[in-house]
């Protein structure tokens, strides 16, 4: 089989399922922007061919030029993990005649007005909401919603922009850092816990799924630098709390008419345990939620999707054995990074349950927290049970520390 993948090299996981697709038999034709020689080496090994684009933004150009590309030659599947370019991997399989989502299948996916208003169609619950695109919009639909209220970019991705707001001095001033984005969502404030359903499908069946939990939600812990923000893949997903939420799932693939492939859904579960949609991706999880799918069965997920999208085939040998969690962590101070605090005692206590430890070394220069979830480094600690899990978690997120200056 003959598969496109967009962007074979980049974000940090794509080289994970280029491989995946090559150890299943497939012949992987990527593009993307960056040069050849600068794709990490896992990609460019897992590639039988590689075309470089001058832009993936500019969508005509692109297709265009893949259109002419002899890669592309009986190209049977067109493949997008990564956000930004879903909408460009639909323009390239109606312009190949590949199989998968189309453009109008897609956009659901990436306008969450849209999303929200297919899903209300098919009577589920989601936030109260309305699109904006000017300020006075903004204002409109805060009068209708009422305080507090989310603002967050239609087409965005994660929680980069998205804002609480409680009241009209708050609105006022936010709406100016809202200038560079063309269209919001201003939606009603849903308090609960917010989780995830993670699923690959295969032809609409819901194939394999994770659940984590945002341990705080991301909109805390994006506005408060001095958390350690955790996401806990559970063990045991048929808890009756968690029943709601997998059932909304499953309704929101259904009416959404994903068929095969990755998807990524957040959902809040109420106090009075409503389960009520937040967003869904046709795309996998970022900031290595599907390592920490690996690590909870110990399967190889990127390799169950490649399974999944060329073959069929799908990832029914497993078993949940850990509770999972990744801490991230961010270093007080600004600048480089000059010591590392409480690392070697955590490791020795948790020796057996620490699975992965990438923290930026000493020397290195400190990360935009505000832009990336990864921060100035993770650990990963895994246990059968979730208790002990969640202490582990707790041990590092008060006890590591990273100081910078």
């Amino acid at each position: 089989m003959n598969v496109i993948l967009i962007s074979p090299g980049y974000p940090s996981e794509m080289p994970h399922f280029t491989r995946g697709l090559a150890q299943v038999g497939a012949k992987v034709f990527g593009i993307g922007d960056q040069p050849p020689e600068s794709l990490p080496e896992l990609a460019r090994r897992s590639l039988s061919g590689y075309l470089q684009l001058d832009s993936l933004w500019n969508e005509e150009a692109a297709v265009d030029a893949v259109r002419r590309w002899k890669g592309a030659a009986r190209v049977e599947r067109i493949e997008c993990l990564w956000e930004p370019f879903m909408l460009l991997g639909a323009r390239l399989r109606e312009a190949l005649g590949a199989p998968g989502l189309t453009l109008e299948q897609t956009v659901p996916f990436r306008d969450k007005e849209r999303m929200k208003r297919c899903l209300e169609e098919a009577g589920l619950r989601v936030p109260r909401h309305f699109r904006a695109t000017s300020a006075a919009e903004c204002w409109s639909a805060a009068e209708r919603i009422g305080f507090p209220l989310i603002l967050k970019p239609v087409a965005g991705a994660g929680s980069a922009d998205t804002y609480r707001v409680d009241e009209d001095d708050q609105l006022r001033s936010i709406l100016p850092r809202l200038i560079h984005v063309p269209e919001v969502s201003v939606e009603e404030f849903i308090d609960g816990e917010e989780y995830t359903y993670d699923t690959i499908c295969v032809e609409g069946r819901i194939d394999y799924f994770n659940v984590a939990w945002y341990r705080p939600r991301p909109l805390i812990a994006r506005s408060n630098e001095w958390i350690s923000p955790q996401v806990i893949a559970l063990r045991e997903v048929e808890q009756p709390h968690l029943k709601a939420g997998l059932k909304l799932g499953e309704e929101v693939i259904r009416a959404l008419g994903f068929k095969t492939g990755f998807t990524h859904m957040e959902w809040y579960r109420t106090s009075d345990g409503e389960a009520v949609f937040g967003e869904i991706g046709a795309r996998p999880p970022g900031a290595h939620q599907v390592d920490q799918m690996n690590f909870a069965c110990d399967i190889d997920v990127f390799r169950c999707w490649a399974e999944a999208v060329c073959w069929g085939g799908s990832p029914s040998d497993f078993d949940r054995k850990y509770n999972v969690a990744t801490i991230f962590k961010r270093a007080q101070g600004q600048g480089t990074i000059r010591r590392i605090e409480g690392l070697e005692s955590l490791k020795q206590r948790f020796e057996s349950c620490l699975v992965w430890e990438n923290l930026l070394p000493v020397g290195s220069q400190r990360r935009n927290w505000l832009q990336t979830l990864l921060s100035d480094g993770f650990v990963v600690v895994r246990h059968p049970l979730l208790e002990p899990t969640l202490e582990m978690a707790d041990a590092f997120g008060q006890e590591l520390q990273l100081l910078a200056s």
